[in-house]
């Protein structure tokens, strides 16, 4: 690959799993070099000359600069294609939560709408034999956050938990900070949770066997094609004893699923609603606002104070005003039954660094909430980009998930019904032997590949 001076532009490795780069397209603007040093803080945070390889954290932010569009997605819906065509095979795909107010904007519609029930008839029409919402396991991550955050306070160990939902964050972590790695909630992402519970619990409450099964996840965000990757998301394999099964098989982002239904001329306003299928379909308001940015600190937040309370969360924090916005960093003090919670929350990892400088200086927090794209998953490397007018494209977005958590009944995670029979009947209860086995993982300092 031809590696520029790093003050030009990025250096994308041909291995790259997220992100590729069209050559001739190259401009040489220097965008992608500014947003990965000064939003990202990567960029200039390494010397391309002494590491092992370019040091990328897979978040696309450079993708979505790129007046060019020399810097693009690195597509695998054409894979997929494949295995739907295949008819030994059974396709899932699972839907991340901010997919569904940005797709609409392919499709010429008004930034921010909420496109869930012509999302699901889109990927049904494409040849899907289940579609499952991954909000279902962002309300199993917060269960399972929420009970390590609350055994970390009470243990006074490795405090502020940090959130690991996002791989980008996990990675720069990795790289950057190993140091911090205890800090980290062992929960795996609500990606990585949804892939281990499609082939382990969803397949054998429909009789299905697992080795015909191709999970696909379709995500706003770049780095999961990264994340899906990673050697240690394979315990399907081990719990159904196959060798090579990964719990996803495929990772298709929001501008990959608007360009195939394109091909195929499908013309998505004139497609009827549907419904998510069960069993991995139902999500609470708080699995909903996963993908804002300080989406996952609020929702942790209601489930922590249930279990700390036993009373369902108060108005305050089912609209916890102090962890929504688009700005940078965020912070708050919550008072739960006598236990005051200091929280965080970043997007933009530049300004993770500033949280954790404040944290070596001495600044206690609880909870600390890290998204790498600014303004949460919303604004992540495989969304519609809006050059010149991302913020705006944030706000609307994000506000059309906090208008369906107000709009549904239920706002809290534990208490979603598919979520209580996933327990009931399979893992028994939050940070049970199992659901370690299934939805927690582990982390690897990765600070040799700086050189």
């Amino acid at each position: 690959m031809n590696h520029l001076n790093q003050d030009i532009r990025v250096a994308i490795d041909e291995n790259n799993p997220s992100v590729t780069r069209i050559e001739n397209r190259c401009i040489m603007c220097g965008e992608c070099a500014r947003v990965c040093s000064k939003v990202e803080s990567v960029n200039n945070n390494y010397k391309l000359s002494k590491a092992k390889e370019p040091i990328c954290v897979n978040c696309g932010q450079c993708i979505k600069v790129c007046p060019a569009n020399s810097l693009c997605v690195k597509e695998e819906y054409n894979f997929v294609k494949e295995q739907i065509a295949n008819k030994d095979k059974i396709v899932i795909v699972s839907t991340s939560p901010s997919v569904r107010v940005a797709l609409g904007d392919e499709f010429g519609l008004r930034r921010g709408s909420f496109v869930q029930g012509k999302m699901v008839a889109l990927l049904k029409k494409l040849g899907f034999k289940y579609v499952l919402d991954t909000n279902f396991s962002a309300d199993v991550t917060i269960c399972e956050e929420a009970s390590e955050l609350i055994s970390r306070i009470k243990s006074k160990a490795n405090l502020p938990q940090f959130t690991s939902c996002c791989p980008a964050w996990v990675k720069f972590a990795e790289t950057f900070y190993p140091e911090l790695l205890p800090n980290i909630s062992s929960c795996k992402s609500p990606i990585g949770m949804q892939g281990a519970l499609v082939k382990t619990y969803f397949a054998k409450n429909n009789n299905l066997n697992p080795e015909n099964i191709v999970h696909v996840v379709v995500t706003p965000c770049t780095a999961k094609k990264f994340e899906i990757r990673r050697e240690e998301f394979n315990v399907s394999s081990k719990k159904n004893n196959v060798a090579g099964m990964r719990d996803t098989d495929y990772c298709i982002t929001t501008t990959e699923l608007a360009k195939w239904a394109k091909e195929q001329k499908i013309d998505f306003e004139e497609l009827e609603e549907q419904e998510f299928d069960s069993l991995m379909g139902e999500a609470s308001g708080a699995g909903i606002i996963f993908g804002n940015s300080g989406g996952v600190m609020e929702a942790a937040l209601r489930t922590a104070y249930y279990y700390i309370t036993g009373n369902e969360p108060t108005d305050i924090v089912l609209d916890f005003k102090p962890m929504r916005g688009v700005q940078g960093i965020k912070e708050a003090e919550v008072n739960v039954d006598g236990t005051v919670l200091k929280l965080a929350c970043v997007s933009g990892l530049a300004n993770a660094r500033v949280i954790i400088d404040k944290i070596k200086a001495g600044e206690k927090y609880d909870f600390v909430e890290v998204m790498t794209c600014p303004g949460g998953c919303i604004g992540g490397g495989g969304q519609p980009k809006h050059l010149g007018d991302e913020v705006n494209t944030q706000r609307a977005r994000q506000d059309a998930l906090y208008q369906r958590d107000k709009q549904v009944t239920n706002k809290t995670s534990h208490t979603n019904k598919e979520l209580i029979d996933l327990y009931n009947s399979f893992l028994n209860s939050p940070n049970s032997s199992l659901a370690k086995e299934l939805l927690h993982t582990k982390y690897f300092d990765r600070s040799s590949d700086l050189g």
